[in-house]
């Protein structure tokens, strides 16, 4: 007799476990509030990608004269580009859920309450199972201010389906979301000022590759505020004015029309009954062991709901890890080797630890750096801008850390991750042919400089 499981939440974690389960032999029953595909699919990853890729396609236009195109009376159709990222969003979620169909997976439409250990309620019917998958997902963070109930002052969501590209934009958080929404808003024209709290933009990410970023984020127009807290927000006509410190000195007040509050997500845990259940809740997030189970040994949490990293990939591999546990298998999931990308013009992707967060920790190593300026391709896609940078273990040679600042930085990076998951050393990336002329080829140059040997660097200068 097979197992029966309920997956709540039908996201990159919940309906990738439904798929997995359903492999595996199991009566898989998924309940979704609203749209297959969650946030990332419906009103994150996915619509977000699609406006930079336009927004990156009309700022390529714009500038093509310097390569030899001339096109005169370049317009930007915000409806049209509306249309289009829907018709994206729309052709993946219809594919999803014919994924779920073809699995044989039960799909249910409404909010999910838990019961107990092995029930759930949904629409006043009750559905019981062996096992249930948490996969409730997150949502944007709110900040609360004098204004921040404005008409202007929106969300990530609300900044996804604005009617027109306004003119100006402050961006209250200088994180993954605040650059790509402040790259992507600046290519469609609009005057970008992001406002950090923390002494720098992208917490956590390599510093020298913050400063090149931060470098080019001035070279577009775009104003960077760091240690910066905006105060107050008041209405002047039809405009926001927002008040703002820096290191507790009030500046100028700024003016602009919309205000975006991108200060990350939290977990969407509320009204599920969980503290009734028995499963421990921390800050908001679900505690999970190794295995994802929840302090119900019957309930296992994935994703957003309970990971720190609020990545859809580590929500998909955390859900194939929880359902093949439950059902029975011996899972297979590497938390230390998760690559995380920045869609950025160029863009930013890294796996493993800093030379920083290494150095931290009292780990031996050694880098090596490699210039895009000395890469053919780069320097075709995007004149040279960013770098490649490998982190080294200083007895053996392996790699512990690789961060990427580039064109194809977010495809690059999976070689970093899989040279990383087979223990690889940088001998043996050195030793492995790269095309030409490729970006992917200043990987082994990265690689080379650790002991400061870049073919295509001048010598002394590799490090």
């Amino acid at each position: 007799m097979s197992k029966k499981l309920i997956i709540v939440g039908g996201g990159p974690g919940g309906y990738v476990a439904a798929i997995r389960a359903a492999q595996l032999g199991a009566e898989v029953h998924l309940i979704e509030k609203k749209n297959v595909g969650g946030v990332c699919l419906n009103v994150g990853c996915i619509p977000t990608k699609a406006l930079l890729h336009v927004a990156e396609s009309y700022q390529a236009v714009l500038e093509g004269k310097s390569i030899g195109i001339t096109v005169d009376n370049v317009k930007l159709d915000w409806q049209t580009v509306l249309n289009y990222k829907k018709k994206v969003v729309d052709r993946l979620v219809k594919g999803v859920e014919g994924l779920l169909k073809a699995n044989r997976v039960s799909v249910h439409r409404g909010h999910a309450v838990l019961q107990g250990p092995d029930r759930v309620e949904i629409n006043g019917k009750k559905l019981s199972a062996d096992s249930i998958v948490l996969a409730v997902g997150s949502e944007p963070a709110r900040l609360y201010f004098p204004g921040s109930n404005l008409p202007g002052v929106i969300d990530s969501t609300a900044a996804l389906s604005l009617e027109y590209i306004p003119e100006s934009m402050i961006i209250l958080g200088g994180g993954v979301i605040g650059v790509e929404f402040a790259v992507m808003y600046s290519n469609f024209g609009c005057k970008v000022t992001i406002v950090e709290m923390l002494p720098g933009i992208l917490a956590g990410v390599d510093s020298e590759i913050v400063e090149q970023f931060h470098t080019e984020l001035t070279r577009k127009g775009i104003t960077v505020l760091t240690g910066a807290r905006l105060t107050e927000v008041m209405q002047a006509g039809s405009k926001l004015s927002a008040h703002i410190e820096i290191s507790g000195k009030k500046l100028e007040t700024i003016t602009a029309e919309k205000i975006l509050v991108a200060v990350g997500r939290k977990p969407r845990t509320k009204e599920m009954g969980l503290e009734e259940t028995g499963i421990t809740v921390e800050h908001g997030r679900v505690v999970v062991d190794k295995l994802f189970r929840t302090s119900v040994s019957s309930i296992y949490a994935i994703g957003d709901c309970s990971s720190n990293m609020m990545l859809a990939h580590v929500a998909s591999a955390q859900g194939i890890a929880a359902v093949e546990h439950a059902l029975g298998h011996k899972p297979s999931y590497f938390g230390n080797i998760i690559p995380a990308c920045i869609y950025t013009s160029p863009e930013i992707a890294s796996v493993g630890v800093t030379e920083e967060q290494a150095r931290a920790k009292g780990i031996e190593c050694k880098t090596g750096v490699f210039q895009l300026s000395g890469n053919a391709k780069a320097i075709i896609e995007s004149k040279g801008c960013g770098m490649i940078k490998i982190v080294v273990g200083s007895k053996y040679g392996e790699i512990i850390g690789v961060h990427i600042y580039g064109p194809r930085a977010t495809d690059l990076i999976a070689e970093a991750a899989l040279a990383m998951r087979l223990e690889a050393t940088v001998d043996e990336l050195i030793s492995t042919i790269h095309a030409h002329p490729t970006v992917g080829e200043a990987m082994p140059e990265a690689a080379l400089a650790v002991d400061g040997l870049a073919i295509h660097w001048p010598p002394g200068m590799n490090k």
